[in-house]
């Protein structure tokens, strides 16, 4: 009878060390998870703070230059894109959009020298040159939250805890193929 009571407590006792470790695991991918969407939640804002600035910075140009109708339209549309899009690789495509917009307007206003001394002009600039700053640190910080959780799912034991509840790999927010080339600047036109 007393071996019998010894695989029983022994039985018992892996059954315990099991269930804690099924809950801490849940627990701190749980934590992970959670993680993961505040650092993307910190991406919106900043994508946002950009859209926001996008408006007033075209309304200061366009005062400057009214016959560049072409870009105004290209910047509307990207900016709607970006705020009208919900999932990382949407936001990621619009954010690029954007980005490309914004770099053609940047090469318009160098053929308007008052436009550049503007001091709204210049205010807005800085603001979104400082947003630009804060939009690649929230990725980054972003892409970093992500790397430990999907680390933190696929390794052994953890792969058969995040499998049986349902955690699933998170995308990266990488840059689109056209953000890796140099842009090129012709002020011969």
């Amino acid at each position: 009878m007393k071996k019998g009571i010894k695989i029983f407590l022994i039985a018992l006792l892996l059954v315990a060390v099991l269930v804690v470790y099924t809950f801490s695991t849940y627990n701190s991918l749980v934590r992970m998870r959670e993680n993961v969407n505040s650092k993307w939640s910190q991406v919106e804002n900043q994508l946002q703070r950009r859209a926001d600035l996008i408006p007033n910075l075209v309304n200061t140009v366009k005062g400057y230059a009214k016959h560049e109708k072409e870009i105004f339209e290209t910047l509307a549309q990207a900016r709607s894109k970006l705020l009208n899009s919900s999932t990382v690789e949407d936001k990621a495509k619009a954010n690029d959009e954007l980005s490309s917009a914004i770099s053609r307007l940047l090469v318009i206003v160098e053929n308007y020298p008052n436009l550049k001394a503007d001091r709204t002009f210049v205010q807005l600039m800085d603001e979104l040159s400082g947003t630009e700053n804060r939009i690649a640190v929230a990725r980054k910080d972003y892409n970093e939250a992500v790397k430990q959780y999907n680390m933190k799912i696929k390794v052994f034991p953890n792969v058969f805890i995040a499998r049986m509840f349902g955690f699933e790999e998170k995308r990266y927010f990488e840059a689109s193929s056209q953000a890796k080339s140099v842009p090129s600047v012709d002020f011969s036109k």
